[in-house]
């Protein structure tokens, strides 16, 4: 009985590691292709990325959350966060490969924003935490500018792939990552709320107020927003004064999250916190938002990488698992829901990288109108996404041990930061109120590529009346999902997708039905739709 016990697999799912994340993603080889990227890199990222270590360190990231000391043993100031090893392997992985800096570093000899989209979409795979403050050095260079002094300064060290966790001086390190606060208690989203003040003290100034969210708090520098004479202005505050002394920021506790483990957010008090001005007083929002911009983008293609891994993980288990002596990706009912799955990841996957490219060919009036569109639609569908795949592994889905519950906690993140729901649309009604002749033409764009595989013209034609109309606030949330949509489809007829009219048909034409599985995609399209999921 002892040997039977021992040899036998009980009908388990192997683990799902040592997999090339790339050229097993069918729908991400082709946007590479597409747009005409690196594909073997991609590769050879996709395989790192997908191995048994770095999955490992994931895990192992998570399990052992980071802490905050705020004093060493003899009662000193050093409000110091300390992560497990893995989290910092981690951090020297993704920056080893410049995943922080190659849009700004002319490593890439074209399409950069599309190239690091993809690594960028991998790399959440492994852990999605280690990805926040890699994301906030990639985009704070578009705030920096504003002030090019400083930039010329920290550029360096920013570009660096390098990654030095150690807390000293930010000129004495080999690399520099970049943190960010705007939130307070009083304000949320309301940042002109802000109460916290920034004080002149000749070639700088001094900060004392808070932030009820100051991401990465291990950063060696933050972009903040605080009250000047002339307005809500934006500064650059390190960890340490140019005298070498411990800046002040002192951090009061770490935030106890759902999800984002591994990563550390905090709640910060500044305490005449030394800071240097990026861009002109009383224009911070403004000014902040050269980064939050880019952090939206990412936060699209970080959510579509959740929802790709997660889909694997089930395709791959139901691949392996067999009820009622079939394998139960063999099963009707099963085949249903996986292939709506896999049907949803194509257009997912489609749009976000369709997303960085017009960020590459600077396409503003795109990215103006469609930005908070794809991060409200993409990053609102993963939990729902999520819960389902997690599902497809039964009780096994729900155990800890296991990596689902881990995305599944992830996976309402994203939609959150950098602007919720409501906040996206009415990003986009503001968009189209100041421009609303190239809404107009965008709109119209979209519907002429999309009405190749549907009759486009009436949910066109109602979002353009709405969005210009006294109901848009209140059907903000129509329109931008619609928006989304309408783009999702024009994105698959752009690419040539066999499924476009599918995508279309189940999910804008008629009765559509909340649940994956019940749409009728039929026999041959569930089997294409699985196989491109998880080509292996």
């Amino acid at each position: 009985m002892t040997g039977l016990l021992e040899d036998a697999s009980f009908n388990q799912s192997p683990a799902f590691e040592n997999v090339d994340l790339f050229s097993s993603d069918r729908p991400l080889a082709d946007a590479a292709a597409r747009y005409g990227l690196d594909s073997a890199s991609l590769s050879d990222f996709g395989r790192d990325y997908g191995s048994s270590e770095t999955l490992e360190l994931g895990r192992l990231a998570n399990e052992n959350p980071p802490k905050l000391r705020i004093m060493d043993a003899k009662g000193n100031r050093i409000d110091r966060v300390e992560f497990h090893p893995a989290y910092h392997a981690l951090m020297a992985k993704t920056i080893g490969y410049g995943v922080h800096a190659s849009v700004h570093d002319g490593s890439e000899p074209r399409g950069a924003m599309t190239q690091r989209a993809a690594r960028l979409y991998m790399a959440t795979q492994a852990e999605a935490g280690h990805i926040c403050p890699v994301t906030m050095t990639h985009a704070s260079l578009g705030s920096l500018a504003s002030a090019p002094d400083v930039l010329a300064q920290w550029r360096p060290k920013i570009l660096s792939r390098s990654y030095d966790p150690a807390q000293r001086p930010w000129w004495e390190k080999a690399g520099a990552t970049i943190g960010m606060g705007m939130t307070e208690r009083q304000g949320g989203t309301d940042v002109r709320a802000n109460i916290t003040e920034a004080h002149a003290q000749g070639d700088h100034v001094e900060i004392t107020g808070h932030k009820w969210f100051m991401s990465a708090p291990m950063c060696d520098g933050f972009l903040v927003l605080a009250q000047a004479p002339a307005g809500l202005t934006c500064y650059l505050t390190p960890r340490f004064r140019p005298d070498g002394s411990i800046n002040g920021l002192r951090f009061q506790r770490l935030k106890d999250k759902l999800g984002n483990k591994s990563n550390a957010s905090s709640e910060v008090e500044f305490h005449r916190a030394y800071a240097q001005r990026i861009g002109p007083e009383g224009v911070g929002v403004r000014t902040i938002i050269e980064m939050v911009q880019l952090t939206r983008i990412d936060c699209a293609v970080g959510s579509a990488g959740l929802m790709r891994i997660a889909l694997a993980q089930a395709l791959h288990h139901i691949r392996h698992r067999s009820v009622f002596q079939r394998k139960l990706a063999d099963q009707p009912a099963m085949r249903a829901v996986a292939a709506d799955l896999a049907l949803e990841m194509e257009a997912q996957t489609a749009l976000v990288m369709r997303l960085a490219h017009a960020a590459d060919a600077n396409d503003k009036d795109w990215l103006r109108l469609l930005t908070p569109a794809i991060k409200y639609f993409v990053c609102k569908s993963a939990p729902a996404f999520v819960y389902e795949t997690l599902e497809c592994l039964g009780g096994n889905g729900y155990s800890e041990e296991l990596p689902m519950a881990r995305y599944f906690r992830e996976s309402p993140l994203n939609a959150i930061w950098e602007g919720s729901g409501n906040v996206m649309a009415l990003d986009i009604l503001r968009a189209a109120a100041r421009a609303p002749d190239e809404a107009r033409r965008v709109i119209a764009g979209l519907a002429q590529r999309a009405g190749e595989a549907f009759d486009s013209a009436p949910l066109a034609g109602e979002i353009e009346r709405l969005l210009l109309s006294g109901e848009a606030e209140r059907r903000a949330r129509f329109i931008c999902e619609g928006l989304a949509r309408l783009a999702a489809v024009a994105t698959l007829v752009e690419a040539r997708s066999p499924f476009a009219s599918l995508y279309a048909r189940a999910r804008l034409n008629g009765a559509h039905m909340a649940n994956y599985g019940a749409q009728d995609l039929g026999f041959a399209d569930e089997t294409k739709l699985m196989e491109r999921a998880l080509a292996m």
